[in-house]
C-alpha cells in the first residue's frame, strides 16, 4: 500500500495536477475571504467555505479522472494486479494519495481563522467545525469520483460523468422542490433506482442471475410496502433527494451545528464507494 501511495504522490507532484488543485482551492478561498471577511467585515469564516464548496464540481473530477482510468487505458492495471498486495491495499493507497493532495491546502486554510482572530472576534469552534466538514465533504466526493474512474478507461468520460454527478449532488436539494411527490412518481423513481442497482450488481459479479435476483427481491420489497400502505410512498422522491445531498449536510456545519449524522453519512459514503472500487477491480483482476 505504501508503494502505491508513494507512486501516486509522485505522479501528482511531478505533474501539475496537485499544484493546480491546491492553487485553485487557495485562490478561491482567498477570494471568498476578501469578499466576506475583509470587504463585508463578516467574522464568520465558515461562510467562505460555503462560498467555495461549488469549486468541488470542477476540482474533484480533475483530481480523480486519472486515478484508475489511466491505469486501464495504458494497460498498467495488469502490472498493478501482479504486485503482491491486495486490491483493497491498491484502492486505499490511491485514495490516500488524493487525501494528502487535498489535505495540504486544507491545512493552509486552517490558519485563516486564527489570522482573522487577531483583528476581530471569530468564533473558532464553528470555523474549525466547518473546515472539518469541508474536508470530509471533499473526501466523500473523491470516493465517488474514484469509483467513476474505475468504470471507464477514458479520462474524458470519467471527467464528464463525474461533473454530472457533482452537479446533481450540489443541486439535488433544490431540485427536490420540482420533482413529483405523488405515489406514481415515487414508484417510477424506485423502479429506476432498482434497475441501476441490478445492473451494477450484474456488472460487478458478471452474473445475469445475480442481477435478476437483486431486481426481483427489491421489486418484491417495494410491492410489499405499496400493498401495506400506498400513502407511505407519497413524497418519497423529494425527501430522498433532499437527504442524499452531501453539500446540504455540509451547510449544517456552516450554520453552526456540529451534525454527527452528517459525519456518519460522509464516512458511510466514503466506505461504500471505496468498497465498490475494490469490487470493480476484483472483478477485473480475476475475470480480465
Amino acid at each position: 500500500m505504501i508503494a502505491v501511495l508513494e507512486h501516486e504522490l509522485s505522479l501528482y507532484y511531478h505533474s501539475m495536477k496537485a499544484y493546480v488543485f491546491g492553487a485553485f482551492l487557495l485562490v478561491f478561498t482567498g477570494i471568498g475571504a476578501l469578499l466576506y471577511n475583509i470587504n463585508a467585515s463578516v467574522a464568520n469564516f465558515e461562510y467562505v467555505l460555503s462560498f467555495i464548496s461549488i469549486i468541488f464540481i470542477i476540482l474533484i473530477p480533475i483530481l480523480t479522472m486519472r486515478i484508475m482510468a489511466e491505469e486501464r487505458s495504458q494497460k498498467t492495471d495488469q502490472l498493478l494486479f501482479s504486485l503482491p498486495i491486495s486490491t483493497t491495499e491498491i484502492v486505499i493507497g490511491k485514495f490516500l494519495s488524493m487525501v494528502i493532495v487535498f489535505a495540504i491546502p486544507v491545512i493552509i486554510i486552517s490558519f485563516y481563522p486564527l489570522i482573522f482572530a487577531q483583528f476581530g472576534e471569530v468564533y473558532l469552534p464553528t470555523s474549525y467545525g466547518s473546515i472539518f466538514a469541508f474536508f470530509l465533504l471533499g473526501l466523500a466526493l473523491m470516493s465517488i469520483g474514484m469509483f467513476i474512474s474505475c468504470l471507464t478507461e477514458s479520462q474524458s468520460m470519467a471527467v464528464g460523468v463525474c461533473i454530472v454527478a457533482m452537479l446533481f449532488l450540489y443541486f439535488c436539494d433544490s431540485l427536490a422542490d420540482y420533482v413529483s411527490s405523488t405515489t406514481v412518481g415515487s414508484i417510477i423513481a424506485i423502479a429506476v433506482v432498482f434497475l441501476v442497482l441490478s445492473m451494477l450488481v450484474r456488472y460487478l459479479t458478471k452474473s445475469d442471475l445475480a442481477g435478476i435476483l437483486v431486481a426481483v427481491v427489491l421489486i418484491a420489497a417495494a410491492v410489499a410496502v405499496y400493498l401495506h400502505d400506498p400513502s407511505s410512498l407519497e413524497g418519497l422522491l423529494p425527501n430522498v433527494m433532499a437527504q442524499i445531498s452531501l453539500f446540504t449536510r455540509f451547510e449544517t456545519f456552516v450554520d453552526g451545528v456540529f451534525d454527527l449524522t452528517a459525519v456518519v453519512y460522509d464516512l458511510s459514503v466514503i466506505t461504500f464507494f471505496l468498497f465498490l472500487c475494490v469490487q470493480t477491480l476484483e472483478n477485473r483482476r480475476y475475470n480480465g
